[in-house]
Formats: structure tokens, sequence, C-alpha cells
């Protein structure tokens, strides 16, 4: 009965393999845990565009802040300074890392402290895969 179910999982996932690979995925999305007073938060991901159509990030929002926004830390004149990233496009097949010190999702306006272990959603609106909903959960740097 064990390896029957075991060959059951390994044909769903080989089903589902080609699925994911012709859209647009996000995953191992997280945020980092915030001290009570705080304002803002920041969210990292991977984004891949599996489909063979070029797209564009419209619009981010989530239930735990008023705002979201796409920002690129850079160094400027040796500080680091970040700034927001006005239109984000992913070419087919582009894999991009949203990560501490490079692109992330700058959370404003949060409802309160992010706290280890909390999952909440964030929402990518895309021009052509519409949208896409991440589970985010919340852990320490």
């Amino acid at each position: 009965m064990r390896i029957g179910q075991g060959l059951l999982v390994s044909l769903a996932m080989l089903v589902a393999a080609p699925a994911l690979a012709d859209r647009l995925t996000v995953t191992d999305a997280w945020a980092r845990t915030t001290p009570p007073g705080v304002s803002m938060g920041a969210v990292y991901f991977r984004l891949q565009n599996g489909s063979g159509k070029s797209d564009r990030l419209l619009k981010l929002s989530t239930p735990v802040a008023a705002s979201a926004e796409v920002h690129r830390t850079e160094i400027v004149e040796g500080m680091a300074r970040m700034r927001e990233v006005s239109v984000l496009h992913v070419a087919p097949g582009e894999k991009l890392e949203f990560a501490p010190g490079g692109l992330h999702v700058m959370l404003m306006g949060l409802q309160g402290p992010l706290r280890e272990g909390q999952v909440f959603e964030l929402t990518l609106l895309f021009e052509v895969a519409g949208p896409v909903k991440v589970r985010v959960t919340t852990r320490r740097n």
C-alpha cells in the first residue's frame, strides 16, 4: 500500500510540474519580524516567469500594511539607500531574487508589529498573469 501511495504522489508531481512551468510563480516568501512601534517592514521571495510572455507588476497589496512597493537597495556615495522600482518587468524565463540588500517589497504603514511565525497574504497584481496571492511567513533575520 505504501509503494502505491508514493507512486501516486510522484505521478501527481510529474503532472503538476508542466502546469507550474508555464506560469508566473512566487516561492519562499518571508518577512522580517519588526519591533513594536515600527511602521515599515520588508518581504522577500523568489519570482519566476515560467510563461512565454513578458509581464509587468502593476500593484501590491496586503492586509497588514497601508501600502506596499517594490524597492531596490543601492549603494550611492558609499551609503546604502532604498529606491522605489516604479516598473518591474519580468521577461519570459526570468528569475528574480527578492533578498536583503537587493530587491524587496517594502511594507509601509504596518497595522502592527510583524511577529515571528505570523503568516499573512501578499497579493501581486501582474498585467498578464493577473493576481498572484502569496502566503508570507514572518521570521527573525
